[in-house]
């Protein structure tokens, strides 16, 4: 009973690059499922699932949003996902949780730079998927280049699965591959005919590639297709489902969400080919004690309760939200559980299923759901919830690093506090956004993944925390590495009034390029005691905050700890964190450190005629170009690398290089080297500035 009832939840996102009309595809799944009674529009600021202010002005989204809707008997947990690179997060944690996603393409952009992105983590994820390409009635509309991008790009074994009846303006509905039927639109009305004579040879030629390609995932299929036997729609569905689940192909469907065309059919997709928990299986979680043993969960209520907290929102009216996806056991209201991230029980004070902005008390949420919690007073995104008894610890979301930075400052001294917990609440709910305070200059530093992603941080300090805080230029945030070994044998010694203090550790540093920071203890026997290792450690990863060259956080460094000693009376915890922080300043020192800085990877859309000028000025940035190639007739799409400090103000530039006609879209790349010339400027500003302080 339990298995039929989960066999008919969907845990789906809908995802995309930015303005390829994901949002506006959720606000028609949500009319036509019944969830709201009349069509959202994101351009009027009036869509459901963007409800945050600062979505509803922009037109864009920024936050996640899950909503449980429901379709032909089945229960559809819907997350809708920012298409922005700067909030790139988001897609990430809600990925981490989906079973499966429909991927929207613009049907004149094609495949553009944040699809290439979102498609690639959902790799990672190995996440099922089917795709959606949308706008179908705008020019230059074509579903077939759209689908051999997807497969020269993606390599996504894209299946065509509807073929279009008229074009662009045209544009009046489908032919269903599945059912072999014309499916046009009148208002909201869908209705179902005979294909028209002009498609019926065109539709029975890519049917057969279909079945061809399908005969290739089922053996029931192939029998009956090498046979010429008839295949009926149910064998079609088996062994697209099954298809669908190995990751072997991406079916595309097509239509218009802003003119209707299309959701209904999409739903039944969705429905029909995308992953329920059950099919997405045990998941694999790890021991507290021995994290190299694996403990598995199924997707049943009676195996003991594992969640991952994949969101946290701070609302007005109820306070913090934190919402789980369950993959094993139930969890009832009014309960406790166990988080051991942070070592802590939690209370679970109510739980809520989500109708954005909407909310419905529930008695309990069981395997396979999605739901928020209200009471969690320690949990934060990507940590594990579980059951005390039986503990696991379920993998961590994927964070990027920040690339920019931003020095705040609140009006006057009495809001520093506001300001704070203003700040603490932000970074609970976003993990790409990160604050520090830095004593020096006494400036509070914010970080994020892009100019838009602090802007929109800023705007919610102002107006959902009614903050007013002045705000600086926008940096760079660089890095420091070493580029060799440097070692270190030092007595750290202290008297203070009757007890001194004493700690000696020998210790080495070493470049660990792409693996960041890592801790190795060598020490056999008890030389230094095992209570004083983790202060050493503490130590280690302290003085990586904040690096002893330049003062930028230190990254892909390995520290070994090699010897020591203690003494019996003096030596203690604080002790060996000050020894630790003393002993690497010594070795960066002999490592020969460096700052790098971030790199962005480009894809510039532009036509033919402003080639020359913008490559031109893609090289005066320090810039590369890696290709060029023909996007459409007369455009060209130019991909490459540039570094960010180059980047400020690019989007003007490019407008007025090209008339406007061009776009571009960035994404972080990697940290690399910065120029000896550059770094020695910078490394002289910083002392200035210094000086100038002192």
């Amino acid at each position: 009973m339990e298995q039929s009832v989960m066999q008919k939840i969907r845990n789906i996102g809908i995802v995309a690059h930015i303005d390829a009309g994901k949002t506006t595809t959720s606000e028609r799944i949500l009319f036509f499922t019944g969830i709201t009674h009349r069509t959202g529009e994101v351009h009027d600021g009036q869509a459901v699932m963007d409800f945050m202010k600062q979505e509803q002005e922009r037109g864009i989204t920024i936050s996640s949003a899950a909503i449980t809707t429901r379709w032909k008997d089945h229960q559809v947990n819907l997350i809708d996902t920012p298409g922005h690179i700067d909030f790139t997060v988001e897609v990430e944690r809600s990925l981490r949780v989906l079973d499966g996603i429909a991927m929207v393409f613009c049907a004149v952009g094609g495949v553009e730079p944040q699809s290439e992105t979102v498609w690639h983590q959902a790799d990672r994820y190995k996440v099922p998927r089917i795709a959606f390409v949308n706008k179908m009635d705008r020019q230059g509309a074509d579903l077939f280049q759209t689908v051999e991008m997807m497969n020269e790009m993606l390599g996504a074994n894209a299946l065509v699965y509807q073929l279009p009846i008229g074009s662009e303006e045209n544009f009046q509905g489908m032919v269903d591959l599945v059912r072999m039927q014309a499916v046009t639109y009148e208002g909201m009305e869908m209705k179902i005919s005979e294909i028209p004579a002009g498609l019926l040879e065109p539709a029975r030629k890519l049917r057969q590639q279909m079945l061809e390609r399908l005969a290739d995932f089922d053996l029931d299929l192939m029998e009956k297709f090498l046979n010429e036997k008839e295949i009926s729609e149910e064998d079609i569905k088996r062994a697209t489902r099954h298809a669908v689940l190995t990751l072997c192909i991406t079916p595309v469907f097509c239509g218009t969400a802003f003119k209707n065309k299309g959701i209904r059919l999409l739903l039944d997709a969705v429905v029909d080919y995308l992953p329920s928990p059950v099919d997405r299986g045990i998941i694999v979680g790890s021991d507290l004690d021995d994290r190299e043993k694996a403990i598995s969960r199924k997707p049943s209520s009676k195996e003991p309760f594992a969640a991952l907290a994949f969101k946290i929102i701070n609302d007005a009216f109820v306070g913090q939200q934190t919402f789980i996806r369950v993959y094993s056991g139930e969890l009832q209201a009014g309960s406790y559980v166990y988080n051991p991230v942070k070592d802590k029980r939690e209370r679970i004070g109510r739980i809520l299923r989500i109708h954005a902005d909407r909310r419905e008390e529930i008695d309990a949420v069981r395997a396979g759901d999605i739901a928020a919690l209200i009471g969690t007073k320690f949990t934060t995104t990507g940590d594990t919830l579980c059951s005390e008894k039986e503990p696991l610890l379920l993998e961590n979301i994927h964070y990027p690093d920040t690339v920019i930075d931003l020095k705040i400052e609140p009006p006057s001294a009495r809001e520093r506090d506001r300001l704070s917990a203003a700040l603490h609440k932000l970074s609970l709910e976003d993990p790409s956004f990160k604050v520090h305070f830095d004593d020096e200059t006494e400036e509070t530093v914010i970080s994020g993944m892009g100019e838009l992603h602090l802007d929109i941080i800023v705007d919610r300090l102002k107006t959902e925390h009614k903050v007013d805080v002045r705000v600086g230029q926008p940096a760079v945030a660089f890095r420091e590495a070493i580029t060799r070994e440097g070692e270190s044998n030092y007595k750290f010694k202290k008297q203070t009034g009757g007890k001194g203090q004493f700690a000696h550790i020998e210790m080495r540093l070493e470049p660990n390029t792409g693996l960041g920071l890592e801790f190795v203890n060598h020490i056999k026997g008890g030389n230094i005691p095992k209570e004083f290792i983790p202060a050493i450690e503490k130590g280690f990863r302290a003085s990586m905050e904040k690096g002893p060259f330049a003062g930028y956080p230190m990254v892909d460094v390995k520290f070994v700890l090699l010897d020591g000693s203690f003494h019996a009376v003096d030596s203690s915890e604080q002790a060996f964190k000050t020894c630790a922080q003393l002993a690497i300043k010594e070795a960066i020192a002999k490592a020969a450190p460096h700052i790098l800085e971030p790199i962005m990877k480009i894809e510039i859309n532009t036509p033919d005629e402003y080639m020359g000028e913008i490559i031109g000025d893609v090289n005066r940035r320090r810039g590369r170009i890696d290709s060029m190639r023909r996007f459409r007739k007369g455009s060209q799409k130019i991909n490459g690398s540039i570094p960010l400090m180059e980047m400020f103000g690019y989007a003007s530039v490019l407008r007025t290089v090209s008339s406007g006609r061009a776009s571009h879209s960035i994404e972080f790349l990697q940290y690399s080297p910065l120029p000896k010339s550059i770094e020695e400027k910078l490394l002289t500003d910083l002392r200035e500035k210094k000086a100038g302080k002192s």
